[in-house]
């Protein structure tokens, strides 16, 4: 059990992936951790997650103190701050590096900021534990599919903090420096779905940029297994990229609308926008092999790679192009994950009720 009794520091802990992923490392499927500590920026939604796991509405003494001697440790801080990832790093086993700037309009308005997050980020890990010789075991950081032949300031920025935690195996042999790549998350912070359910809930009409474009399509929870498993078998400098099935986004729409009388409306491609994602490049397939349900794309630097048996396991990319869904497979993946409109209103009828 990877985690039992490890101390484990979530960047980005009070977003979309952070918040399952800390949800999933408590469940002690892993193990059960000796401390989890929630690093992020903002205070409102740690407060709320905070009051969240201890099932209390109001905020009393107990809730606010005591923070540091609880399994759950919320801090305050930033990844563009060297100190502050000093601060937090220090005692730790593991490092999930899942803070980031992740929503492609505003990278493209904010390169700068974008290059602060995704890239000093990652940067301030590797220095904090090389630079203080803290015994860390392993970081494992979140990319994105977009940071394969990347487009815009988004994928390129992950594509760069990919390279940091490879290069970092070098630099640090004592610490395990893996990444995890994957599509489009259902229902996370900036993507489509919410998109739709606002614009359906509106009464139309749903903006849809190109009846081409297709994406990869997994929950927040598959997002985790992925996590998981390269926290259970990755071996330095390796990604973990899971094997997923991928959908136009016209079908995405009407699985959605379903029988209602809503119109669809063709925007046209946005700046930074692929017709269809890939998560492994044409490059990149020549050191990908198979494990389970992923693939691994194994270390680009001689010195990190290790021996590996078998054969590779693509001859060409892997694109969200390659296995679509037809229209009654995308309903099924939506309805599998409580995500048509009228699951999402029964189960807010639920939490609320």
């Amino acid at each position: 059990m990877i985690l039992e009794g490890k101390s484990i520091l979530v960047t980005g802990g009070t977003g979309s992936l952070g918040q399952v992923l800390v949800r999933r490392m408590l469940s002690g499927e892993l193990g059960n951790p000796g401390k989890i500590i929630v690093m992020s920026r903002d205070e409102a939604k740690q407060h709320a997650m905070r009051v969240g796991y201890m099932s209390r509405k109001v905020t009393t003494d107990e809730v606010i103190y005591h923070n540091f001697e609880k399994l759950l440790e919320f801090r305050i801080g930033d990844v563009r701050s060297y100190a502050d990832v000093c601060s937090a790093i220090r005692g730790v086993d593991i490092v999930a590096n899942a803070a980031a700037l992740k929503q492609v309009p505003t990278c493209e308005y904010f390169p700068e900021q974008a290059v602060a997050t995704n890239c000093k980020g990652p940067e301030n890990v590797v220095r904090a534990i090389r630079e203080h010789g803290y015994p860390v075991e392993t970081v494992i950081g979140i990319s994105t599919d977009k940071a394969c032949k990347p487009v815009n300031v988004m994928g390129m920025t992950k594509a760069i903090q990919e390279r940091i935690f490879l290069a970092a195996n070098i630099l640090i042999p004592s610490t395990r420096f893996v990444c995890v790549r994957y599509g489009n998350v259902l229902s996370s912070r900036g993507s489509v779905v919410p998109l739709f359910e606002e614009q359906i809930r509106a009464g139309g009409p749903v903006t849809l940029t190109s009846p081409e474009m297709t994406r990869f399509l997994l929950s927040l929870d598959d997002a985790v297994n992925v996590v998981f498993q390269a926290l259970r078998e990755a071996r330095a400098g390796e990604t973990y990229v899971p094997i997923v099935r991928a959908a136009r986004v016209t079908d995405i729409a009407r699985a959605m609308i379903g029988p209602r009388n809503i119109e669809t409306k063709i925007i046209g491609v946005r700046p930074g926008e692929k017709l269809a994602e890939v998560l492994v490049s044409e490059e990149e397939c020549h050191h990908v092999v198979r494990r389970g349900d992923f693939y691994v794309i194994l270390p680009l630097l001689p010195e990190v790679r290790a021996e590996e048996k078998g054969d590779l396991a693509l001859e060409h990319e892997y694109s969200s192009d390659d296995d679509l869904l037809d229209l009654d497979g995308t309903v099924a993946l939506l309805e599998r994950h409580g995500l048509l409109p009228e699951q999402v209103a029964v189960e807010s009828e639920r939490v609320m009720g």
